[in-house]
């Protein structure tokens, strides 16, 4: 069969191409051709399409997608890459960087001398913990469906972390006007615990969750499976309710608008990847549990 590739961009001159291939060809097979005449299209910078801009599944072949006899198909370039494990040890490492140094720092930064709360420790280790334990996790945990993102978005990706969870969580969190001896920062044993406990088991919560779908895909593949067990009994991304949980747990030890606020901007993107995929489990899984809700159990 022929295989006419178009450009998106109409300003494109290397565009359109012809190869001569087998139906039973994979989509992969077009990717690899592209990069050997283009060395600056790798595989990873290309989306490829049908005319209705159907994204092509890269493994499938183009009979069992619907593509045989004389077809066009049309490439886009994503920019360049960056590998997105790389993309979450930076997001993630500005918080790291950002909390140590308004908690230790803190009289240079308010320029008056005051002594920490026992709330305001807490949550320093609470943030620091919490992101030290997604920076691990990142290493040895996960398995990325997707190896890259466009290396622009790694910019709008970390400011995220490093300006909502970073300098703005930690300069109201980490100031005097929750310093020991205000009002404002005293908390009873059973607000400062309780909190430290829900927090804790939240992110315990969350580890086995990422255990149980590291476990689904086998090291070197994308394969998707339904997952099952703790917390996908009743919600479809358990991992992120018990971060919304965890975060929960912050704003209400802290009492502070910024933690919030930056709960609140989580949780909300959090719930749009969450519905995402659960529509694309019920899609390609026939035999998905109909009883789970998307994120927050029972209701969405």
């Amino acid at each position: 069969m022929k295989v006419t590739i178009v450009s998106r961009n109409p300003k494109s001159k290397k565009f359109p191409i012809t190869l001569e291939l087998a139906s039973s060809s994979r989509v992969s097979d077009i990717s690899t051709e592209i990069h050997k005449q283009f060395s600056q299209y790798t595989v990873e910078r290309q989306r490829l399409t049908t005319e209705d801009k159907k994204v092509l599944e890269t493994d499938k072949t183009l009979g069992e997608q619907g593509l045989e006899g004389d077809c066009t198909i049309y490439f886009k370039d994503l920019g360049r890459q960056i590998g997105w494990r790389t993309v979450f040890l930076i997001e993630y490492g500005g918080p790291i960087l950002i909390h140590p140094i308004f908690y230790h720092l803190s009289k240079s930064i308010y320029s008056t001398s005051f002594t920490h709360s026992p709330m305001q420790t807490a949550c320093y280790y609470m943030v620091m913990a919490h992101f030290i334990k997604r920076e691990l996790e990142t290493i040895f945990v996960h398995r990325f469906s997707h190896g890259t993102m466009p290396f622009r978005n790694v910019f709008k990706n970390s400011a995220h972390y490093w300006l909502l969870s970073g300098v703005n969580l930690a300069f109201w969190v980490y100031g005097p006007w929750f310093a020991r001896g205000q009002g404002v920062s005293v908390r009873n044993d059973i607000w400062l615990y309780g909190s430290v406990a829900v927090w804790a088991w939240a992110e315990i919560s969350n580890f086995f969750t990422h255990m149980t779908l590291r476990n689904l895909r086998p090291p070197g593949t994308r394969v998707r499976a339904i997952p099952y067990g703790y917390g996908f009994d009743l919600v479809s991304c358990p991992n992120y309710f018990f971060e919304f949980i965890a975060w929960t747990a912050i704003c209400f030890l802290t009492t502070s608008w910024s933690a919030f606020l930056f709960n609140i901007v989580a949780t909300g993107q959090m719930y749009i990847w969450a519905v995402k995929k659960h529509k694309s489990y019920k899609k390609d899984f026939k035999e998905y549990p109909r009883n789970r809700s998307a994120m927050f159990p029972f209701i969405a």
